[in-house]
């Protein structure tokens, strides 16, 4: 490039790495027994389809565009067509309720929805009079506009974008109340992906081969968009899931060399790992125990040599077995969306299997910190801040953040967009620590702080993470206690009374008085994203879960204390 060009945008970047690999696979699906891929130059083929669908429908730069689908190669390749055309992307859950989608279809109000399946398109039409036009993705990529769009785009680059101009409007989870469309702009992501593609550099090394990596996190998130477009920006190979449900059986068919997971999955792991060593017994299961008790006290400092022993029989005999399920080549587990258990991370390190944590939020274009896979990773914590971002303490140990990574604002939102942007500051909402290294760790959510009537303030994701961890069978555990006298939980999932009781026994005796849980309930019900109770990202709506479950959490107020 000559000195007096200015450097190539995220965009311009990915499209040329595409054109350096017009016979190598950059993306493939599973389908089963079957895996579907394009090469890089099959790729940009498609988006030159799309952008001429575009361009035919008369989409000028700026307007805004709903993408409402699975993940899959047209998803990608349309993404990348809107955002070849200057079009502002609105990336839409699937599995959202269709009242929600509506709600952020009025807020930022595109042109078009562009729907993966008819369903999803028709739902949207049954929940709101006059939405805007759906096509399909068929449609979109019709076959008729081939030879049409390689005469006319077979060389266009993408429209040419400036710093500030928008690319993208992403609905947060919305935990209490209306979910808010946060915009990203193109100077977020030429930052943060030049952070990404060097923390995977760092990660893999000198390139040998493309980096294989799995995928199977919606695209509409904003961390998963992040690592999709990081891929299309090295020479990686992107494999899509297609089927929650056969999670186990796709990921060998990748073989990746990393993944990015939400800390749901690998719980879900561990306590498989762990119930299949207790339903097949024999010597195993007390090996592995006694492995990973050595394993915990050699990471709080103790060692002892039988400790190691069982640790090197365990490697030979049973962690091979668990590691097979993840391919040959895995070099790491990503995890971000929250925080991992330091117990979880620990318990994959033990496996061999190497963890690093991300946090961040869709506000500061997914990512604030990152582990350094060249650098000590500290089990529980989520790594220091990336670079040329700021992050402090505010009041009640609130993350603050500065740099190129904060988001303008909320789309149609002012007074939103400046209680939580101050000063150039964003108030993250999030509960942290940081130590002498620069890790931090992230305690809880302030606006989920239950303050009794004693004035006590008690976050209470540390004590929930650690009954789920008493608690295999267990699938939420949520404090109640605002306003009250003391704590209570709800717990959801395959736990007993007994079990329930031995953990709170457990618990409260590291626990000051007014921390402790004194009664609980299980549920029946469980918590999902189809009931209104989680988030898209499997978050805990506290507000939703208080308010249906009222009656069961004043009972627990009528009760004599545990």
């Amino acid at each position: 490039m000559p000195p007096d060009e200015p450097p190539l945008n995220f965009i311009e970047n990915i499209f040329e790495q595409l054109e350096r690999s017009p016979d190598r696979p950059v993306l493939q699906e599973i389908r089963g027994e079957q895996v579907v891929s394009v090469t890089g130059g099959e790729l940009l083929a498609q988006v030159r389809v799309a952008r001429s669908f575009l361009q035919k429908a008369g989409f000028q730069n700026g307007d805004r565009c709903a993408l409402l689908a699975h993940n899959s190669i047209r998803w990608v390749a349309a993404d990348l067509a809107l955002m070849a055309e200057g079009i502002i992307v609105v990336p839409l859950y699937a599995r959202q309720a269709p009242a929600e989608l509506v709600a952020m279809m009025k807020n930022s109000t595109p042109r078009l929805i562009c729907c993966g399946e008819s369903a999803l398109g028709e739902s949207i039409a049954r929940a709101r009079s006059g939405a805007p036009r759906l096509v399909s993705l068929d449609e979109v990529f019709a076959a008729r506009d081939v030879v049409d769009a390689q005469r006319r785009l077979a060389s266009q680059a993408p429209a040419p974008r400036e710093p500030q101009d928008l690319v993208t409007i992403i609905y947060t989870s919305g935990t209490s109340g209306e979910a808010k469309g946060v915009c990203l702009t193109v100077a977020n992501l030429d930052h943060m992906l030049a952070c990404t593609t060097q923390r995977l550099d760092e990660l893999m090394g000198p390139a040998t081969r493309p980096d294989r990596v799995f995928h199977y996190l919606p695209f509409n998130f904003a961390g998963s968009w992040i690592l999709m477009l990081s891929c299309l920006s090295r020479r990686s190979l992107l494999s899509l899931s297609t089927d929650l449900n056969k999670l186990a059986d796709e990921i060998p068919v990748a073989a990746p060399d990393y993944f990015l997971n939400v800390p749901t999955l690998l719980e879900r792991v561990r306590r498989g790992v762990e119930e299949n060593l207790r339903k097949r017994g024999g010597f195993a299961l007390p090996i592995f125990e006694k492995a990973w008790q050595g394993f915990l006290r050699n990471a709080d400092g103790q060692r002892r040599f039988s400790d190691t022993v069982y640790r090197i029989v365990a490697g030979l005999a049973i962690f091979p077995r668990v590691r097979k399920r993840f391919g040959p080549h895995l070099r790491a587990l990503i995890c971000g969306s929250a925080p991992l258990s330091r117990e979880t991370q620990l318990f994959f390190n033990m496996l061999g299997i190497r963890v690093l944590q991300v946090y961040g939020l869709t506000e500061t274009t997914g990512i604030c910190t990152m582990d350094d896979p060249r650098g000590r990773v500290e089990p529980g914590c989520v790594g220091p801040a990336i670079p040329e971002v700021e992050m402090i303490l505010g009041e009640n140990q609130e993350i603050l953040v500065h740099g190129p990574n904060l988001f303008p604002g909320y789309w149609n939102r002012p007074e939103e967009t400046a209680r939580v942007l101050r000063d150039g500051w964003f108030r993250t909402g999030d509960q942290g620590e940081v130590n002498a290294a620069g890790n931090w760790r992230i305690v809880g959510r302030i606006k989920n702080l239950i303050i009794l009537n004693s004035g006590h303030n008690i976050a209470p994701e540390p004590i929930e993470d650690v009954l789920r961890e008493l608690l295999p069978g267990a699938q939420h555990v949520v404090l109640a206690g605002n306003g009250r006298g003391y704590v209570t939980a709800l717990v959801t999932g395959d736990a007993s009374e007994t079990a329930m009781k031995s953990a709170l026994e457990t618990v409260n005796r590291n626990l000051p008085h007014y921390k402790q849980v004194r009664s609980f309930h299980l549920l029946r019900e469980p918590l999902t994203i189809e009931n209104g109770m989680l988030t898209a990202n499997g978050k805990l709506k506290r507000d939703a879960i208080a308010a249906r479950f009222a009656a069961e959490i004043d009972a627990l107020y009528q009760r004599k204390t545990a």
